[in-house]
């Protein structure tokens, strides 16, 4: 957001992410500050339930809402070398960017690189859908293509609907992993400098001839996609 700041909401969610923010300022009712032991907030507002209700923009709201500036962190595309990362092409779902940070962290994922046109990380959707994730996981937005031009020693892997199927695949414990846009996938000037095309295969198999839904969300494949990757780094040691 232009201003510099992003939105938290939620009892869990703000305890969670205080420690690594600073906070401008923090709404909330007098039994959830009791329960915190230090408030490090630039500006506390103690106020009844009902009245975070009103400004909150959650259906279901809870007790806090509290407003961080956001962190500037400067990209360095050799924090990708001996890593595992995730490259979003396009991604526009807030709540699609917010899980795959959750999942990212789940699997020890610490940066992401987003395409420009990427929904911003600090829509209040995405961070709700971090669940907190949005502290641990570093995310950049950068061109992808260039990028990948220059990582094109490590292995690039991206998720398409024909490929060589993830479950039969040898998989390296570092490299780029390329997830696309929700309805058209991974753009073309990205796709050329893949080098490994993944697919996940569904059951049952298409030769039994039975219709299956016929993709799956971007938040979904790529959780899948992760965990064959850290299964098998786990597991083949």
């Amino acid at each position: 957001m232009e201003s510099g700041l992003f939105l938290a909401e939620g009892n869990k969610l703000v305890a969670s992410i205080l420690p690594f923010f600073e906070c401008e300022l923090l709404i909330a009712c007098p039994s959830w500050m009791a329960m915190q032991e230090n408030l490090n907030v630039k500006e506390l507002i103690a106020v009844e339930e009902e009245e975070v209700k009103k400004a909150s923009l959650l259906k279901n709201p809870q007790e806090v809402i509290a407003v961080f500036v956001q962190p500037q962190h400067p990209f360095r595309k050799e924090a990708l070398e001996n890593e595992l990362s995730l490259l979003l092409d396009g991604i526009q779902d807030p709540g699609n960017l917010g899980t795959i940070i959750r999942l990212a962290d789940w699997f020890g994922i610490k940066n992401i690189v987003c395409s420009p046109d990427t929904v911003d990380v600090y829509n209040p959707k995405s961070v709700q859908a971090s669940m907190g994730g949005i502290a641990k996981v570093q995310v950049f937005y950068e061109s992808l293509p260039e990028l990948l031009m220059e990582l094109k020693h490590l292995p690039i892997y991206g998720a398409f609907l024909e490929g060589n199927d993830i479950y039969r695949e040898k998989l390296s414990d570092k490299g780029i992993i390329v997830m696309g846009n929700e309805g058209n996938g991974i753009r073309p000037e990205t796709e050329k400098e893949i080098s490994n095309r993944l697919y996940i295969p569904n059951y049952p198999s298409p030769i039994e001839s039975i219709e299956s839904t016929e993709s799956l969300n971007v938040a979904v494949a790529a959780a899948i996609i992760c965990a064959e990757f850290r299964r098998q780094q786990i597991y083949s040691q």
